[in-house]
């Protein structure tokens, strides 16, 4: 007995994920105005050297007042460094990007931070340099990673099942892809966070998720058509989606649960690593249950003389 009429709501999916992709598209272009690039890029793909460092608290008054972004600016402007990014992480943390420093220029540097805001403590300071050239390359194979990705989909759906299903899953996909990197693109212009390699590897990761929901609520709307051909197509996806929405939604929360503790809990690295996949598999579930679903029984209904032709799994 259907419980619960995805179809019936089908234009209101529709309209929160419009409303997502196109607010995603705006702010990649603001983005790509502002800083030149979709998303605020970091270190990995333009190059370049990243100083993390943060405040010794053990040292008296080392740590009375907080960093402040523009003392930091001025130490930065005198080492000819002034349109380094800064970034002040709780309070007593710094996060500064700049061109490419060698030894000498970095030790300068620390040794100004520390004579003008506080004493740095050595322990915990993270120095990491690449060059423009590695960051073009860890660019351009993150991208052909997501368009091999894309294109091996679509072939393996186009055989499992037919043209169509494959087509709406990958728009389904899509639409999780743009969101998730549209996300990304508002918190870089408004909180300056950078996306690195590990960004691109959650996306992909994303895609495998996606795609696996979206192919079990397939295989139950193709395993009803062959037992019930003549069944409307509305009634059979709203089956379908009622029979897997609690594997659905139980799968997503267990997921979810230890990304959350690792975003909560987990270090800088994989602080936000851990966010574009909460992001990414929340949207994951969303798309397989109101976009890949409701779009193929809209095709359906337009194409009523689709011959449907029974794949073999």
């Amino acid at each position: 007995m259907i419980k619960f009429s995805v179809i019936k709501w089908e234009r209101f999916w529709w309209s929160i994920s419009s409303v997502a992709m196109i607010g995603s598209i705006i702010a990649m272009a603001v983005s790509f105005a502002i800083l030149n690039a979709p998303i605020r890029p970091s270190i990995d793909f333009i190059g370049g050297t990243r100083m993390q460092l943060e405040l010794d608290c053990s040292v008296p008054n080392n740590c009375d007042q907080p960093i402040q972004t523009a003392a930091v600016r001025a130490v930065l402007a005198k080492q000819n460094l002034a349109d380094s990014s800064i970034q002040v992480v709780d309070n007593y943390g710094l996060s500064i990007r700049s061109k490419n420093l060698d030894v000498d220029q970095r030790t300068q540097l620390q040794q100004e931070l520390n004579a003008n805001i506080g004493q740095f403590d050595l322990e915990k300071t993270q120095i990491d340099t690449v060059g423009p050239t590695i960051g073009k390359e860890l660019f351009i194979s993150g991208i052909l990673a997501l368009i091999i990705s894309f294109l091996g989909i679509i072939i393996y759906l186009t055989f499992r099942f037919q043209f169509d299903y494959a087509f709406f899953a990958i728009f389904a996909l899509f639409h999780d892809v743009l969101t998730t990197a549209g996300v990304f693109a508002v918190l870089g212009l408004v909180f300056g966070v950078e996306v690195d390699s590990l960004f691109l590897v959650a996306l992909l990761t994303i895609i495998g998720f996606s795609v696996n929901d979206t192919v079990v609520i397939y295989d139950r709307i193709r395993e009803t058509i062959s037992r019930n051909p003549d069944l409307p197509i509305n009634e059979i996806v709203d089956s379908a989606v009622n029979q897997t929405l609690t594997r659905s939604i139980n799968t997503t929360l267990t997921t979810l649960l230890p990304l959350v503790a690792i975003f909560l809990f987990g270090g800088e690295t994989l602080k936000f690593f851990a966010l574009a996949l909460i992001i990414g598999f929340a949207l994951g579930s969303y798309s397989s249950i109101f976009v890949a679903s409701t779009l193929l029984a809209w095709w359906r209904r337009r194409n009523t003389q689709y011959k449907v032709v029974n794949s073999q799994a």
